[in-house]
């Protein structure tokens, strides 16, 4: 590679400003999990000004572009940006504040975008300086099963050319703008949905000995379940199961309904141990409620898998951050119990997945991601468009294992 981080640095000066605008836009027309056509439709309207082509569009929305250097097929490093927004009202009061009702950029994924974008410009006009490929995969449906990124996996995003590493940078409101996070190995846990009806006899709640009490039973099952963690588990492996919502169907102060639903995840960080854990919320589910009179519906709905981190390209990637940034600027993060669907890629292609500060220091852009305040400090774009071309340049120079 006959590039320095000076000469990055400076190509992406250059093109800053028009990013920052990018992000801006995306910010203000969010669209939902796999119907972001606008954004979709907008991001190839910005990679043809550029003179990027050919563009390839997989699982409805998604974007596949290539940019080859020299000797194109000696390696290929891909880049991967999530575009969906969550169904959340922002209550930021900011220019580019979300003109679409009922959702938001609230997980940064505007930004993930951008920085792909930003970096795929700069890319471009530095292809003459390096060899292999980038491949640039702008994803849909991060936030919704089955994943965006299991849907441009089958359709082969990962092929023509084959992708030999992947990179993926994330907002994290933990750290402040100028830092970076990094974690190898072992980083995010699984994610599964579980929805249970528990079905009762309604009644008069002063005459509960003539009904079956389902609000009753799901107090039980609820803490029943506990166990799968506390009791059965090994107590090494970080598992947590938490029952996010209880809705009764009818029932007042003096009603007892005849069903009640119940919402919650479960999640960690052992494959085997996650589908053996889901055989016991089952056996315990079916035997607290059928044990106290009731019927259960159980629909266990498995999500992402755990995300592991190449130690290789995660010990490069965090060398070249130390490079670009500073060691003062480079941590170690820990295991979080959050999941992402990058995880789908990490299965397939050795990966890195990694955190782009975006808290400011006068505390303005602090709030935690998924919440209507959250937005970032705009400085944090220069840094993850330079950051994410910089690593994935450092990457093409890295020999196959096979050489």
């Amino acid at each position: 590679m006959d590039i320095s981080i000076k000469e990055v640095k400076q190509v992406v000066k250059e093109v800053i400003a028009e990013i920052q605008a990018i992000r801006n836009h995306l910010h203000q027309y969010p669209e939902p999990s796999f119907k972001e056509f606008n954004t979709s439709a907008f991001i190839a309207e910005k990679l043809n000004a550029w003179g990027i082509s050919p563009i390839k569009g997989m699982a409805t929305t998604g974007l596949v572009v290539v940019i080859e250097g020299n000797n194109p097929s000696l390696r290929t490093v891909a880049l991967r940006a999530d575009m969906d927004a969550l169904p959340i009202n922002e209550l930021n009061e900011v220019p580019y504040k979300s003109v679409n009702e009922g959702f938001m950029h609230a997980c940064g994924h505007d930004v993930h975008t951008a920085c792909l974008l930003g970096a795929v410009k700069v890319l471009h006009q530095l292809r003459h300086t390096f060899n292999g490929s980038i491949k640039a995969i702008f994803q849909p449906g991060e936030e919704l099963l089955p994943g965006g990124a299991s849907l441009m996996i089958a359709a082969g995003a990962l092929k023509n050319p084959e992708v030999n590493v992947i990179l993926g940078q994330h907002v994290f409101p933990d750290l402040p703008v100028g830092k970076v996070g990094f974690r190898s190995g072992q980083y995010m846990a699984s994610c599964d949905e579980i929805y249970m009806t528990i079905k009762g006899v309604g009644g008069h709640g002063a005459m509960p000995h003539r009904c079956v009490d389902p609000v009753l039973i799901s107090a039980h099952l609820i803490i029943a379940l506990q166990q799968v963690v506390s009791r059965t588990m090994n107590p090494i492996i970080p598992a947590v199961l938490t029952i996010g919502k209880i809705e009764s169907v009818g029932g007042a102060t003096n009603v007892i309904p005849d069903q009640v639903l119940l919402k919650g995840t479960f999640r960690t960080l052992d494959e085997r141990e996650r589908y053996a854990a889901h055989e016991k919320i089952r056996k315990i589910a079916f035997a607290v409620v059928e044990g106290m009179g009731g019927e259960l519906d159980l629909r266990l709905e498995v999500g992402y898998p755990a995300l592991v981190n190449d130690t290789e390209v995660t010990d490069l990637a965090k060398r070249s951050a130390i490079a670009f940034l500073g060691p003062e600027n480079v941590v170690d993060i820990p295991i979080r119990m959050t999941a992402e669907d990058f995880s789908y890629y990490s299965q397939v292609v050795p990966s890195c997945f990694y955190r782009l500060g975006t808290s400011s220091p006068d505390g303005k852009f602090n709030h935690p991601v998924h919440t209507p305040y959250f937005d970032i400090d705009k400085d944090a774009l220069e840094i993850g468009v330079g950051l994410f071309a910089w690593i994935a340049l450092k990457n093409l120079d890295q020999p196959l294992k096979n050489e």
